[in-house]
């Protein structure tokens, strides 16, 4: 598998939204990296992954999590979901709980999610309909004019966002196919989860494509989840602010590591 391996100390993987590509991520992981290793990839239907996931589908995404650990020789991690990929951080928290030291969901996508009647109508025709698609991205500039602190530097910012977007285009029928993955909340939100776990959102008025109300539905399920807002974002705040939110997830992930080491101490000692 193509693993992106960047710095040094508290690793911590970084699972990628519906999009599919790590490189829409790429300002949060050097953010990121200046405080924690950080383990990230593009999921494994991307022809750039280059995994080898025999599973399909949706139960590949949670395979290559473990696959990342594995080519890392990691036993465990902090395991963060951006978007989508809380589906799939959550999934792997229900499924190898022994290799999560903690738990970070960021604008993440509950369980009991479905789609609306306009993303049942793209779906229909993904690879036709792409540009009605990208045209609804627009909706998304209000959350960046807000991080950027105003209109100019907000054209500025969605400038850098679409080109790296152009860059590092999504495939509209693989995207399309992903939403269609949508694991049960028993199967995602174990009720017995034990590790820290920090639930991240941007600002109520400014997510308009996973409110943070939908991501508050995990604390439903966890009430020990810890909850942070990330001032002046929406749905991209990860990389609008990618600084802030390395601010948050660092110390969360060195403390969550920290208190799992003095613990596994206490046990041998007893």
């Amino acid at each position: 598998m193509n693993l992106i391996d960047r710095g040094h100390g508290v690793p911590v993987v970084l699972i990628p939204g519906i999009q599919g590509r790590w490189e829409w991520m790429k300002p949060t992981v050097e953010a990121l990296a200046a405080h924690c290793r950080v383990l990230t990839f593009s999921l494994a239907d991307e022809p750039t992954a280059g995994a080898d996931i025999e599973a399909p589908g949706f139960d590949g995404y949670v395979a290559q999590v473990r696959q990342a650990l594995d080519q890392a020789r990691l036993e465990r991690a902090v395991i963060c979901g951006v978007s989508y990929g809380g589906l799939v951080a959550s999934a792997f928290a229900a499924t190898h709980p022994d290799r999560l030291a903690a738990l970070v969901l960021a604008s993440a996508l509950p369980p009991s999610w479905q789609l609306n009647d306009r993303a049942r109508f793209y779906l229909r025709a993904p690879r036709l309909l792409s540009p009605v698609f990208c045209l609804a991205s627009l909706r998304l500039y209000p959350e960046i004019a807000a991080a950027s602190g105003g209109h100019w530097p907000g054209v500025r910012a969605a400038a850098r966002v679409g080109a790296r977007a152009i860059r590092h285009p999504f495939h509209p029928v693989r995207m399309a196919r992903r939403a269609t993955f949508t694991p049960t909340m028993s199967a995602t939100t174990p009720d017995d989860l034990r590790v820290p776990v920090l639930l991240i959102t941007g600002d109520e008025g400014l997510d308009k494509v996973v409110p943070p109300r939908l991501t508050m539905e995990y604390r439903r399920r966890w009430p020990h989840a810890q909850h942070a807002i990330l001032p002046r974002t929406g749905h991209l705040g990860i990389v609008t602010r990618a600084r802030e939110f390395a601010g948050l997830v660092a110390p969360f992930a060195q403390q969550a590591v920290q208190d799992a080491e003095l613990a596994s101490r206490r046990r041998h000692v007893g």
